[in-house]
């Protein structure tokens, strides 16, 4: 009963802000509304705006269907599998929508990564370290994770020329400016973008070649090299200049925006849909 009513506020809400986007508050953030959550509500945009499409959302793609679509391509790929029910599961889920063959095919992929608390705890006045004597904390590793899931994705997505992969990032080993923090006592710490103590963004655009971040790249680069021609495959990364936290509906907005330019690269192979009466 509690998740139906739920539902009927929610529709209640999008009626009234005559769109989904009118859910979101001016001060939701994304710590607070999960990507998972807010794929929901981006699948539900995509079905007002194209209502002849349809689309589906799960959690999880297990590894035998990564490695049948790398067979696809070449029978000498994906044939390595040691735990059977193996997969990887984003934040946010997957979206994918259904083709002109019936075949479901990938629109977005989400992901959301916190690391480093210092502008909160400076803010608070704790100190960290062994000795608990320090304003900053050295960052972690953990980040680094996020490169199997795109790397699988990837894998998933050989044959596509889209690759609608957005991690979100924010806190304070994900700045890129420098920001003065004050601390209880009045005291103000600085916290250098630039730091190699501080900042991780560059242990992940390797997802993206080193090219620009809070951009969307969905849309495969086709590059030359002699007379061969590469396809790249980059991550979207996104990130809070400041430190801060994502609005949810910034992070809507941005997730519906690469949702969009997927549909429009597999337009030839949806367009019987799209142009039935």
């Amino acid at each position: 009963m509690e998740k139906k009513n739920q539902s009927n506020r929610l529709t209640t809400q999008h009626k009234a802000s005559k769109g989904v986007i009118g859910i979101f508050g001016d001060e939701a953030k994304l710590h607070d509304m999960t990507v998972g959550k807010i794929s929901h509500f981006v699948i539900e945009q995509l079905e007002t705006d194209y209502p002849k499409l349809s689309f589906r959302y799960r959690k999880e793609i297990k590894k035998e269907e990564i490695n049948a679509a790398l067979q696809k391509i070449d029978p000498e790929f994906g044939q390595t599998l040691f735990v059977a029910n193996s997969g990887i599961i984003p934040d946010g889920g997957i979206i994918e929508v259904k083709d002109d063959q019936g075949n479901w095919r990938v629109l977005l992929v989400s992901e959301a990564k916190r690391q480093g608390k210092d502008i909160e705890n400076i803010r608070e006045g704790t100190l960290v370290g062994k000795n608990n004597d320090q304003d900053l904390m050295a960052a972690g590793n953990a980040i680094e994770r996020s490169h199997k899931n795109i790397a699988e994705i990837a894998n998933f997505m050989l044959a596509e020329s889209h690759f609608p992969y957005v991690l979100f990032l924010e806190s304070s080993n994900f700045m890129t400016e420098t920001i003065s923090v004050k601390r209880p006592d009045g005291r103000i710490v600085t916290l250098e973008y630039n730091s190699g103590m501080l900042n991780r963004l560059d242990r992940l655009t390797a997802a993206n070649y080193g090219m620009p971040i809070n951009t969307n790249l969905c849309k495969n680069k086709f590059v030359k090299h002699g007379d061969q021609m590469i396809m790249l495959q980059a991550a979207s990364i996104y990130t809070q200049g400041d430190g801060g936290h994502w609005k949810a509906k910034d992070v809507f907005e941005i997730m519906l925006e690469i949702a969009k330019t997927s549909l429009k690269v597999l337009g030839c192979d949806i367009f019987n849909q799209l142009t039935q009466n």
